[in-house]
């Protein structure tokens, strides 16, 4: 094992600069140019102007490694890093992130740095340097360099680990794009069947209202009912709903006591649950796995199925038919939120439910090739 800090050195700071009146100023990459995946997002770059001298050694050159300083929550901790392939001498970063430059390159592949930090941070390991401040959270970047420690091997084994790597980032990029197409083909078949927003084919319309029973779930304390996985029943919140998909993650679980207390709130299959605030008005619907679970803070839509189909409704809400109405009905300046009453309100294109019905054995037909895909990206990514 060899310490980060013989490989690399120091973190050097970044420079942030003054606002760029002019438009010629130097690009700096900030830490919303960070993804997840350590790529950098090349969009909504700022330009500052820096008048500093002596900076020719932090323009970003390939194979650099910047690193978040400050920044993440509770849920994701600070210390991400991204590998750095852009033009040279073109960009700088900013002050909240660290530079991290292979001295030996005939020693150390900067890729195989990388992939280390990378996954050690998808590990957690960068938690035990954290300093919490009011909002913030700071990685203590010189004790981290300091005791971070790196696997030795040939240069040989470095350049096929990475090699095997980046195929397999490929490969998931590659899956991701296949279910933004059959996502978007699914959007496509709406219109097509159904018209554009403007209700182009002149369908009848009615408010949500008179298809659907609407409340919301439990909005009061609802911490006072939560319990462990292990004795509760399994509770929905805003980040478990994806436009028409259930997001199986984070789940909160309610006592036995808090579930049949709330009994208005707990699911029945083709129900739509509809998010209030975060990302108001996203939907999707209760399959028979979630049928019992609770709901907190969720508008929840009992459609009558004789007249609409839920998923029609749900993809009805998701789509550009429904999305520009809940935009236009959001309330809130500080935490946007959409409520029942709007959601009541919603006008809803109606066509024939034989109608809707052959919409939604498209939509079937199209999630098996969607399952299938994400099978195959779940295993990709472990």
């Amino acid at each position: 094992m060899a310490k980060l800090i013989e490989i690399t050195g120091k973190a050097l700071s970044g420079e942030w600069g003054t606002d760029d009146e002019t438009g010629d100023g130097i690009p700096v990459l900030r830490t919303t140019n960070f993804t997840n995946e350590g790529v950098v997002d090349y969009r909504n770059v700022v330009t500052r102007t820096i008048t500093k001298k002596k900076i020719e050694e932090k323009y970003l050159r390939k194979g650099d490694i910047i690193i978040e300083k400050s920044g993440g929550s509770d849920k994701q901790p600070v210390g991400r890093v991204v590998f750095f392939d852009g033009p040279e001498q073109t960009y700088l970063f900013n002050n909240f992130t660290g530079l991290l430059r292979v001295k030996d390159q005939t020693t150390w592949y900067p890729r195989y740095v990388f992939y280390s930090m990378y996954s050690n941070y998808r590990r957690g390991g960068t938690r035990a340097f954290e300093n919490k401040t009011t909002g913030l959270h700071n990685l203590k970047t010189d004790d981290y360099v300091s005791r971070y420690e790196v696997s030795e091997t040939s240069m040989e084994n470095q350049m096929e680990i990475c090699e095997r790597l980046d195929r397999l980032y490929g490969i998931i990029k590659m899956r991701q794009q296949e279910l933004q197409k059959l996502d978007e083909l699914i959007k496509a078949r709406f219109v097509e069947m159904f018209g554009d927003e403007n209700n182009s084919k002149n369908w009848d319309v009615v408010n949500v209202e008179e298809v659907a029973d609407v409340q919301v779930g439990v909005v009061i304390k609802p911490s006072q009912y939560y319990t462990d996985k292990s004795e509760g029943v399994r509770t929905f919140r805003s980040l478990n709903i994806g436009a028409g998909f259930i997001k199986d993650i984070d789940w909160v679980y309610f006592t036995k006591e808090g579930h049949q207390k709330n009994s208005k709130s707990i699911l029945k299959k083709d129900d739509l649950l509809i998010v209030r605030s975060g990302a108001p008005g996203t939907a999707c619907v209760v399959t028979e796995e979630y049928a019992g679970c609770n709901a907190v803070d969720i508008i929840i839509a009992h459609p009558d199925c004789k007249k609409v189909n839920p998923y029609y409704l749900c993809t009805f809400t998701n789509m550009p038919h429904g999305k520009k109405q809940i935009d236009e009905g959001i309330g809130g300046a500080a935490q946007q939120h959409f409520n029942v009453g709007k959601y009541n309100k919603l006008q809803l294109m109606l066509p024939p439910k034989t109608l809707q019905d052959e919409f939604v054995g498209f939509v079937k037909q199209v999630n098996k090739s969607k399952v299938a895909v994400q099978k195959s990206l779940d295993e990709t990514q472990k």
